[in-house]
């Protein structure tokens, strides 16, 4: 017997597959790529090969979740988080691998009650039912809790030595978590993006402005934003490493802007249209973040993409108050 386990990269996901794995199931692990992921990729590829020695198989569905974010038929949870739809998303294309992979059910870390939006009765059965893995789809870690499935019925894996776990709580997942010997695995708290508030907001705006596109995501992981115009926004780097990122993320027609080496401070991104007023507004920006050293302000850098040719302009920079109402 074969079975796809969905991997997330917590810790309930791994235990679901191992438990699975311990009765002599092949498992294999499936780790779908979306743009909103907490953990590492390093990380999550360390935990599938020391807990299920082999590697995790990938599928990156980012351009499918990035229509339903626009309008999820399920709604969204505490953030711009689309729960159910994004499992039924994943679990569908589960479902498209089984043949190919010879599986014969779908295993998740799914936990009754853990979640209040996607992971009560309601909610695990609509998951199922339009995934098509009605009866295919077992949840381990509280299958005692929830009606048998095919699996349990045919004796595919022993029921008597699934779980019954219900709750937000975490203490029965972490004593077995030290019973199966998985160790070294992510807290809850680092997982998807789309439940902190921070990014939530800055993602609704993008989608109100018609923005939503991949390399436009990856630019609100990092950085401070700022819409300084309709069509344009400034992205100010807070440390080398965003520095990196930003300079990295610029595409044709966008703006780089950096201070002179003389004076410490961000790389800053601009995209959109730009005029002479917000290029000058791009800078002061920039120069907010500068250290000034008790200049009253500083000659800041920039350059559009491709192009190789740097300008500068000499500016003070913007009022707190300035800066709080172009802040996204």
């Amino acid at each position: 017997m074969k079975a796809i386990a969905l991997i997330s990269g917590g810790l309930d996901s791994i235990l679901a597959a191992k438990v699975i794995k311990s009765q002599g199931i092949e498992v294999i692990p499936l780790k779908f790529i979306i743009p909103f992921s907490g953990t590492g990729k390093e990380r999550i590829n360390s935990l599938v090969r020391d807990s299920l020695g082999k590697e995790a198989k990938t599928m990156d569905i980012s351009a499918d979740f990035l229509k339903l974010l626009e309008k999820p038929r399920h709604g969204f949870g505490s953030g711009m988080n689309p729960c159910i739809d994004c499992k039924i998303l994943m679990l569908t294309r589960a479902k498209e691998l089984m043949r190919k992979w010879q599986a014969d059910f779908v295993v998740t870390g799914e936990v009754l009650g853990q979640r209040p939006m996607s992971q009560n009765k309601q909610a695990l059965g609509i998951i199922e039912k339009k995934a098509g893995l009605e009866g295919l789809l077992l949840r381990p870690l509280s299958a005692r809790a929830i009606a048998e499935t095919v699996p349990e019925k045919e004796n595919w894996v022993r029921r008597g030595e699934l779980f019954s776990f219900i709750g937000r709580s975490r203490q029965p997942q972490i004593e077995l978590a030290r019973a199966l010997k998985i160790k070294d695995y992510a807290q809850p708290a680092g997982g998807c993006l789309l439940t902190d508030p921070e990014f939530s907001k800055r993602l609704k705006e993008l989608i109100t402005r018609g923005e939503l596109n991949l390399n436009n995501i990856e630019l609100l992981k990092i950085g401070r934003h700022f819409r300084i115009a309709a069509g344009t926004k400034l992205v100010v780097g807070r440390n080398e490493k965003e520095n990196r990122k930003l300079e990295n993320l610029a595409r044709q027609d966008d703006y780089l802007f950096y201070p002179g080496a003389e004076l410490a401070g961000p790389t800053s991104l601009g995209r959109g249209s730009f005029n002479a007023e917000l290029l000058k507004l791009s800078c002061r920006i920039t120069c907010r973040y500068c250290d000034l050293k008790g200049e009253a302000g500083a000659a800041i850098t920039y350059r559009r993409i491709p192009e190789k040719e740097d300008n500068s302009l000499r500016v003070s920079p913007p009022e707190k108050e300035e800066l709080a109402n172009l802040r996204v």
